[in-house]
């Protein structure tokens, strides 16, 4: 008896509802699979339900479909795999929600401090801030600004010195708080920095505002946590969001161990449609391991944990990014030379990621300069990672990567994860401290394919907006504001820059045989864009739109007619 209930009791957890057998036909367009190394369209597809069923000539579709099946006709638009994001950070995106967005279109222009300053007290009237509230500013660059330096406390202070201000560079390895919020975390002129973070000071000594790296872990720490209905209320904006840029898959790039929670619970599985992958922080390491209940790479709902996220290093355009060279314009503080220094201890780094090696679990190293990515290296070595061992290290951004260090990805078997968003963003910035040479091998996409690499490209929203369509446009073109070209040997055709943001990423997070693809077996995931990025000139292709996006056969976002 007991048999024939856990069978039943299996049949009825694994048959799919009725509602979710729809067929659906698509055609009428370019369907560009991404299944192979060189571009494959087809006249038609079948899903049932979530799942892929068919993919060829229409005429053997309309068969396999049946009469009943509902057509999807494209219109001429193009159908693609859904976008599967490699880094970004879903969190800050429901975060945003409560705060203020320096790049919503609907301010006026924050060019200099004045207007920051202007910004910031308008946002504090209109949402009638009480004392003692928290004002919390996002994309932040003081690179932007007239003055080309940080706002400090005492200019906070001038706004509003009875909230707590926190303005967040648009990196997320600094910020800027004013003295009430210094205060909130127990910080005064006398504190010093943790490892790995700096305090930057006035003329007289103080503190000035300025906190980076791990430092500004400290402010985070005394932010207050949204509830549970706050965050619930933030969620199906955050996706949705995602979905309007053909996102399927998204990741939360810094998971903190009261995420892990609130994404895996019953509350947020009834609410999530977006696969989402997340990296909880190495700081809460100890707790994740003695956790038995964990299992990482395992969906629960539309969430899993991926692997560990560990941070090496900081920002190139901080210029707290760890290198083998020295800035010209020297450290943030005024040191020089300056080369930068890693956010973790080598010997640190090293025995935890061998903790979270012996446990099976992925691990992802934030890595920006070349020394930070020579740390990453020598740990997986240490660690006896081998290509053959199928681990899949992910170091993300390997943004100032050098070209000896290829060999060594390819031999551990590393996904790198690139940023070539950087090309148009920091560019000109990065010519400032370093030579034309090694700023023309920032994210050296064509070089890591012709190495035998599967990479990756993604946004890291949000310190540059979540628009694949501008990250196929960066990795083709490779220009900054300036029109200076970092690297034209680097560029991509459209069909490799595709694959960084489908089968590539699907490959880092151990989902190419479940997204990634338009094949039959894999997710109805699917992407529907109003041009064929194949056959658009690369100047067209950042203005490519998203007209709609599916998940598992169901229609998530739709552009308005």
């Amino acid at each position: 008896m007991k048999s024939i209930t856990a069978a039943i009791a299996l049949l009825l957890a694994t048959t799919t509802p009725a509602a979710a057998q729809d067929t659906i036909l698509y055609r009428g367009g370019p369907i560009i699979t991404m299944d192979g190394d060189t571009p494959q369209s087809v006249e038609a597809v079948v899903t049932r339900g979530d799942r892929i069923a068919f993919v060829g000539t229409e005429q053997e579709a309309r068969k396999v479909a049946g009469s009943d099946a509902a057509i999807h006709d494209l219109h001429g638009a193009t159908l693609l795999p859904g976008f599967i994001d490699a880094h970004s950070h879903f969190s800050a995106m429901m975060q945003m929600a409560s705060g203020l967005d320096l790049d919503d279109p609907s301010l006026p222009p924050v060019t200099d401090i004045a207007s920051l300053q202007a910004a910031i007290r308008g946002f504090i009237d209109a949402r009638a801030i009480p004392a003692g509230g928290w004002v919390v500013v996002w994309q932040y660059d003081d690179q932007k600004l007239a003055e080309k330096r940080h706002i400090t406390r005492a200019e906070l202070d001038a706004i509003a010195a009875d909230r707590n201000i926190v303005v967040l560079h648009s990196s997320l390895h600094s910020l800027v708080a004013n003295s009430a919020t210094l205060a909130a975390a127990h910080l005064t002129d006398a504190s010093t920095p943790p490892p790995g973070g700096t305090f930057l000071r006035d003329a007289e000594g103080r503190l000035n505002g300025v906190l980076l790296e791990t430092a500004a872990f400290i402010i985070h720490g005394a932010m207050p946590k949204p509830t549970l209905d706050q965050r619930l209320a933030t969620l199906d904006a955050a996706q949705q969001r995602y979905f309007a840029h053909g996102y399927t898959h998204a990741q939360d790039g810094a998971t903190l161990l009261g995420d892990i929670a609130f994404f895996t619970g019953a509350a947020a599985r009834e609410r999530l449609k977006i696969d989402l992958a997340l990296l909880p922080l190495y700081t809460g390491l100890d707790k994740l391991l003695a956790d038995p209940a964990l299992e990482f790479g395992v969906y629960r709902g539309h969430a899993k944990l991926q692997g560990i996220k560990f941070i090496l290093d900081g920002s190139v355009q901080a210029r707290t990014g760890y290198f083998t060279r020295d800035y010209a314009l020297g450290s943030p503080t005024g040191e020089n030379p300056w080369h930068g220094h890693p956010n973790i201890a080598p010997g640190a780094f090293r025995a935890a990621a061998a903790k979270v090696n012996d446990r099976g679990w992925q691990i992802f190293a934030h890595a920006n300069g070349d020394a930070a990515i020579d740390m990453a290296i020598k740990t997986y070595d240490a660690l006896g990672i081998t290509a053959a061992d199928d681990r899949r290290p992910i170091i993300i951004h390997s943004q100032f990567q050098r070209p000896d260090q290829l060999a060594a990805y390819k031999r551990i078997g590393v996904g790198p994860a690139y940023f070539t968003n950087h090309t148009w963003y920091w560019a000109d910035t990065h010519r400032r401290n370093f030579p034309a040479e090694v700023v023309d091998f920032i994210s050296p996409m064509k070089s890591a394919k012709a190495a035998g690499l599967t990479p990756s490209n993604h946004s890291d929203f949000p310190v540059t907006p979540i628009d694949p369509m501008f990250m196929l446009w960066t990795a083709m073109a490779r220009v900054s504001p300036t029109g200076v070209v970092s690297g034209a040997g680097e560029r991509v055709d459209a069909y490799a820059a595709l694959q960084a943001l489908t089968t590539g990423p699907a490959w880092q997070a151990f989902e190419e045989d479940r997204k990634g693809r338009i094949k039959p077996g894999l997710l109805a995931d699917f992407v529907i864009l109003d041009k064929n990025p194949l056959t658009t000139p690369v100047d067209g292709i950042k203005d490519i739109r998203v007209r709609e996006t599916i998940k598992e056969g169901r229609s998530v976002w739709k552009a308005a007619d």
